[in-house]
């Protein structure tokens, strides 16, 4: 079946971010805040705040990009640091979130194999998906069509909506992975 919600738009594309896209990732993100699992956050953050995030992405030399079209944001994605400590900083976790109508449509495959070429190209090693809900089958078989393979599962790890939500981890390396020192 061929319904509209299937289709990518015509004319997609995934672009780095502007400070001008801030507007349309902060109302995306809200909107997961507000009505997802795939975050934890409770309260969404404001514009400001979405900017000083984004700002410590890109002066790492790290990618965060947006699907667009028609002028439009229908999505945006990152990786940024596993962990603050220098050790992690070949290892990235992704976030990806999309425009609540244009989920399912093929967009985060989209935004997720850009983000990881990015990301090889800025010499990452490994990316993780650090997915909020055990149940988020849309995530977890999105990474999954990417190469990632599950590495683990933090059980009732955190409480949202009235319950306890799981947190699956999942691994996929980048470029050389781990046969090789980097560079």
């Amino acid at each position: 079946m061929n319904t509209e919600k299937s289709k990518i738009p015509a004319q997609v594309l995934i672009r780095p971010s502007r400070e001008a896209d801030l507007q349309a990732i902060q109302a995306i993100y809200g909107y997961a805040v507000a009505h997802g699992t795939g975050t934890f956050e409770t309260e969404a953050p404001s514009i400001e705040e979405m900017g000083k995030r984004r700002a410590e992405v890109l002066s790492r030399q790290l990618p965060w990009v947006v699907a667009e079209a028609e002028g439009q944001v229908l999505g945006y994605a990152y990786a940024n640091y596993f962990r603050p400590r220098l050790a992690y900083r070949f290892c990235v976790e992704d976030s990806i979130y999309l425009h609540p109508n244009q989920q399912g449509k093929g967009l985060g495959r989209l935004l997720l194999a850009e983000l990881i070429a990015r990301c090889e190209q800025a010499g990452a090693r490994q990316m993780l998906a650090v997915i909020g809900d055990s149940e988020n089958k849309g995530s977890i078989g999105l990474h999954q069509s990417l190469g990632f393979q599950a590495s683990g599962t933090l059980h009732s790890a955190g409480w949202k909506f009235g319950r306890w939500l799981d947190v699956v981890m999942m691994q996929r390396p980048l470029g050389q992975g781990d046969q090789s020192q980097p560079e």
